[in-house]
């Protein structure tokens, strides 16, 4: 299972604080891999995903960065680029979701979801994957949605940027994937997080999305441990530009 180790890795794992992004960033550890945590309300020390991390006998360092802010993006970027770290890992899973019908959809949500789901992750991936091109290797994997693919109610910014995501893990990889990066994604179904309790908390809502779930129950962050350990590992060295649908089935229907 040597494929798989990520031993004397360093992962850089954004809105990691909870939900799936500290499920990967604990799956990351397990595998051996030091762990660089980012999100805009992580506290210094003492945060739940640092004690895991730390308790699996990985490093952990934790940066609060507002994803919805160019200015701090990029100064966290250059931050990491005078310390000359340049992580082997970049999980881009940071997001933020705005429902309301697209009629009554103003234009601070649409700009606000568009800049941290979408711009922020390009302007990180631009700045991480320089160093990774310079350095010849690096996996870079993005948080999509089902929603690069569906276009989902309600939430017409979360799509546009989830849409986007897809398009931009197919170009950066077309551009980097001779270069030793591969660049992937996973676009997870409905889990059970706080982006999702709206919809966990309307029973017909609920109902409905169980009913076409072949799998019957909606996802936790714990299933996506094996889908980032694999895309961070040796084992995907092959796979590039890809979307990794983890969603009990949904799609199939």
């Amino acid at each position: 299972m040597k494929m798989f180790d990520l031993t004397g890795k360093t992962a850089l794992v954004t809105g990691c604080k909870r939900g799936i992004g500290r499920g990967m960033a604990e799956a990351l550890a397990a595998a051996g891999a030091d762990i660089i945590g980012v999100s805009a309300s992580l506290e210094a020390q003492g945060s739940a995903v640092e004690k895991a991390v730390t308790g699996l006998g990985r490093r952990f360092t934790a940066h609060q960065c507002d994803f919805a802010d160019r200015t701090a993006v990029t100064a966290f970027a250059a931050s990491l680029a005078a310390a000359g770290i340049v992580p082997d890992i970049l999980v881009n899973n940071a997001g933020t979701i705005k429902r309301k019908p697209a009629a009554d959809h103003p234009d601070d949500w649409w700009d606000e979801v568009l800049e941290v789901n979408l711009s922020a992750q390009f302007v990180l991936s631009r700045e991480i994957g320089r160093g990774m091109v310079a350095r010849g290797s690096g996996k870079i994997i993005f948080t999509a949605s089902l929603l690069t693919f569906q276009g989902g109610i309600t939430v017409p910014g979360y799509a546009a940027s989830k849409g986007g995501i897809g398009q931009l893990t197919k170009a950066l990889a077309n551009e980097w994937a001779g270069a030793g990066i591969n660049v992937n994604a996973i676009a997870p179904g409905y889990i059970a997080t706080d982006n999702t309790q709206a919809l966990q908390d309307d029973a017909a809502r609920s109902s409905a999305i169980l009913e076409r779930i072949p799998q019957g129950r909606w996802g936790t962050p714990a299933d996506f441990g094996g889908p980032a350990v694999f895309l961070a590992s040796s084992a995907s060295d092959y796979v590039n530009g890809e979307i990794l649908v983890v969603d009990g089935g949904w799609m199939g229907r």
